[in-house]
């Protein structure tokens, strides 16, 4: 019997809905894709995928930390780069996701401004039979016949931005189709900012370049330390201005809970905005760039270059200049290397290889050499020395921030300790086996400056004042209509009913009643009668 009723069953049962066709799937798939529930999806992914962005240091942002931080973490950086952690806005996941939202924004857009436009122009809707079962309901007995009344009632309809249709006998009125139009406008500006983002990410770059004082560069791609361009960028399109740095100052907070906080950073430059012209002087601050023909200027990230001279056994200059150390800390603790390429025939003719930490305040104590305070008021410079083969002519690229030390070896003292020494500014110190000496001349700040062009800066602005107007009409602009339907009564007499109906009324807002009664006062006084509303008004709510 069991068996006989599963047949049964199983042969009343639907058959199952057959398989979707291609052109079915797809729109299916497009359905999905343009829904507004996947468009908030895709728009919180987005969210989502910026904020390794904020996390994770950028090459694009802060070069220098992305070095720093693949020194620390080698086996992590290789997964960030792997995953483009390392630049999320330019990793191919990012782009997914954003084109993703910028095909549904587009889809949602277009069918909802069609209907809009549609429901723009339709004529409002008649007046139902009853009005009374409305949310607001007024019916009030005027000393006017029916013809003023109506002409009374279109009028002050119109007075407060009602578009009105009349059939004889009643008015049908409908207002705030604003409020839709706001919304998308919203959902366009979002569209016109991710579009001028993407035209930013096409035509512009963003470059790096570290410069100490006295020194400067050319607006040319050679003379960057890192550059991100898009695909379209014409190194052509550069502008030719070069700059130099004259004086960078750094300003830190003395005293109190803040001491050693940055307060001001000001680099002090000469432009040159075409060879051949005349040199102007500028300032550049933290967020106040220098615009170069529509290319913006910033200073980044400062830091200090002890200026070094190392000198063989016989007193002649082998290196001189200042080196960029790299700041470890709040305190401006900056470690770096020097490499001197030594040719054949001069001293002992191996290469010297210096690592070493330069301390804006130095202090000495059981913690070992340290700096207390980022500006350099004791400035103290301490290293360690190698010889050997530097492996510059190997061909292979060198950071250099870091020193190869595998075919070298490290100076020894004659106690047989390792070779270290602390310098001060004006100090020397000879290296073992008459390799020479190294002075510590002094120290110069250094910038990390960086030059980039955002071709869409100025229709992303255009989107976001698009995007506020359209949001603060689809919040205020309420959507609302009316109807007045007017029947004579005794001679000179006609009985006006007046409803409303608020499509976006909620709880703490949309004062529906206030609005049928502003509509009954304005008739009234149209006609002469006067006085608010009440009386002879009967309340069908």
């Amino acid at each position: 019997m069991s068996t006989v009723r599963a047949e049964r069953e199983e042969a009343a049962a639907p058959p199952p809905p057959p398989a979707l066709s291609p052109p079915e799937l797809a729109r299916w798939a497009w359905r999905q894709l343009t829904s507004m529930r996947v468009a908030l999806l895709l728009l919180f992914l987005l969210a989502l995928a910026t904020v390794p962005g904020s996390v994770i240091p950028q090459r694009t942002v802060d070069p220098l930390a992305v070095t720093e931080f693949r020194e620390a973490n080698p086996a992590l950086a290789q997964w960030y780069d792997r995953l483009g952690l390392f630049d999320v806005y330019a990793a191919p996941w990012f782009a997914a996701i954003y084109l993703a939202l910028l095909v549904s924004l587009v889809g949602c857009i277009l069918p909802r401004s069609r209907q809009h436009w549609r429901a723009v122009r339709a004529r409002p809707p008649a007046a139902p039979r009853n009005l009374s079962r409305l949310p607001e309901h007024r019916r009030v007995e005027v000393a006017a016949p029916v013809d003023e009344v109506l002409v009374a009632a279109g009028a002050t309809l119109r007075a407060r931005r009602y578009r009105v249709a009349d059939d004889g006998a009643s008015l049908a009125a409908e207002r705030g189709h604003l409020r839709e139009t706001g919304n998308l406008v919203f959902h366009l500006a979002v569209v016109v900012v991710l579009l001028a983002v993407a035209l930013g990410s096409l035509f512009g770059y963003r470059a790096t370049v570290l410069v100490p004082e006295g020194r400067g560069f050319a607006n040319s791609v050679i003379q960057y330390d890192s550059l991100e361009a898009g695909s379209l960028f014409d190194p052509a399109d550069l502008p030719p201005f070069s700059l130099e740095l004259e004086e960078f100052v750094m300003d830190f907070v003395d005293e109190g809970p803040a001491a050693g906080t940055p307060q001001e950073y000001a680099a002090t430059v000469t432009l040159t905005r075409e060879p051949g012209a005349e040199p102007e002087t500028r300032t550049i601050r933290v967020n106040e760039p220098l615009s170069v023909g529509g290319t913006l200027v910033h200073v980044l990230n400062p830091g200090y270059a002890p200026v070094v001279t190392v000198r063989d056994a016989d007193g002649e200059v082998l290196f001189t200049g200042p080196v960029p150390f790299l700041p470890q800390d709040d305190a401006f603790t900056s470690t770096g290397v020097v490499k001197v390429a030594v040719p054949q025939g001069r001293g002992r003719g191996e290469d010297i290889g210096i690592e070493g930490i330069f301390l804006p305040t130095a202090v000495l104590d059981e913690q070992g050499p340290r700096s207390v305070f980022p500006e350099p008021r004791n400035p103290a410079l301490f290293l360690t020395a190698y010889h050997g083969d530097l492996g510059l002519d190997d061909g292979v690229p060198q950071s250099v921030y870091r020193l190869d030390t595998d075919a070298m070896q490290q100076f020894v003292g004659e106690d047989g300790t390792p070779f270290r020494a602390g310098l001060t500014v004006g100090d020397s110190v000879e290296l073992p086996d008459g390799h020479g000496s190294i002075t510590l001349d002094g120290y110069v700040p250094w910038v990390n400056v960086q030059v980039g062009r955002n071709a869409g800066k100025e229709l992303a602005l255009v989107g976001a004042l698009l995007a506020l107007a359209g949001l603060m009409a689809s919040m205020f602009v309420r959507r609302r209509r009316a109807w007045v339907r007017v029947a004579a009564a005794a001679p000179g007499r006609t009985v006006m009913e007046v409803a409303g109906l608020d499509r976006s009324q909620t709880e703490q807002g949309g004062d529906l009643a206030g609005e049928v009664d502003a509509l009954v006062d304005g008739v009234r006084q149209r006609l002469g009668a006067g006085g608010p509303t009440g009386g002879d008004e009967e309340d069908g709510r």
